[in-house]
């Protein structure tokens, strides 16, 4: 779609992506991308962001078609396994690099397009992005994940979740030996003041717990088993930062980058162990664990033979 619009004279001396937004009634940042791709033009050359409207120039603006951030792409994702398929659920093991579900700026595979792909329908509520999600692993996060098939299992599990009945068990390799070597991380987590993608302890964050026992210390760093009592975005992560004991390859919380290259991480040493929920139906309790990836398990016989 193409459109070609007047500056008026109010509107002289403004900056482009400010200006324009103003007259195509879009967002600063919208504006931006559109300047940034080179479709906003004045007798035929490309405007920069950061130049100045005249008033009385005609300007062309070129929107191109773009794909609906919230679409589910079916498609076989690489890694994505079955752990437990049940009439009620499908629990799968998550591999790194896959979202939970579609979100406006996520290009990459997701759960719901991976399962989508595999053939399995999920007949939920809710928003169809988010079909059968009763909770999430970060992008960067592997491990076990249980997704709802019917809608009866919805309820009960997202019910679950919201009153913390499930078990849910991680192993991280943090940095240094957590002392004391068993204990509980009882800190507010909310978005970090200074930057938006991240979140950090802050004093009027939300209630956050985290449980935690060491399982092996190997000096540089050591092996933990969390139990998560709340399940805030990058809670762990954010906790043992705050400890002084990022996860080893968390560059974003503060981790060493040297030792994260000589463990060959690219990632945080994060992984959903284990799951442990009561069926949704039948009321017995089911218990799922997923082995460590590659890149982890890697990462773990370096540190035990001394060789990082």
């Amino acid at each position: 779609m193409s459109e070609s619009v007047v500056v008026p004279e109010e509107l002289a001396g403004v900056r482009v992506d400010a200006g324009l937004a103003q007259l195509l009634d879009i967002s600063r940042s919208a504006a931006a991308l559109l300047i940034s791709e080179g479709n906003v033009t004045s007798g035929g050359v490309a405007l920069g962001k950061s130049a100045k409207l005249v008033a009385g120039a005609l300007i062309d603006v070129t929107v191109p078609e773009r794909p609906d951030p919230l679409e589910v792409v079916e498609e076989v994702v690489e890694g994505l396994k079955i752990l437990l398929d049940d009439e009620e659920f499908v629990v799968i093991d998550k591999p790194v690099g896959v979202a939970a579900h579609p979100s406006p700026g996520w290009v990459g595979p997701t759960v719901v397009g991976g399962l989508a792909g595999a053939g399995y329908r999920i007949s939920t509520s809710g928003a169809p992005e988010r079909a059968g999600i009763v909770h999430r692993l970060d992008v960067g996060t592997s491990g076990v994940m249980v997704v709802a098939k019917t809608e009866h299992a919805y309820t009960v599990l997202k019910r679950a979740f919201k009153e913390r009945t499930v078990e849910k068990v991680y192993h991280a390799v943090v940095q240094g030996l957590p002392d004391p070597l068993e204990g509980t991380i009882d800190a507010p987590i909310g978005r970090h003041p200074g930057h938006d993608w991240r979140f950090a302890v802050i004093e009027d964050g939300r209630p956050s717990v985290t449980h935690y026992e060491v399982l092996e210390a190997f000096g540089k760093a050591t092996l933990v088993e969390v139990h998560l009592e709340t399940g805030r975005t990058h809670q762990i992560r954010v906790h043992f930062s705050a400890l002084r004991h990022p996860c080893a390859g968390d560059l974003t919380y503060g981790a060493d980058p040297r030792l994260a290259a000589n463990l060959g991480l690219t990632r945080q040493w994060l992984h959903a162990r284990q799951l442990g929920f009561t069926h949704p139906r039948t009321g017995d309790w089911v218990e799922v664990s997923s082995d460590y990836p590659a890149d982890l398990q890697y990462a773990l016989d370096l540190l035990a033979t001394g060789t990082a």
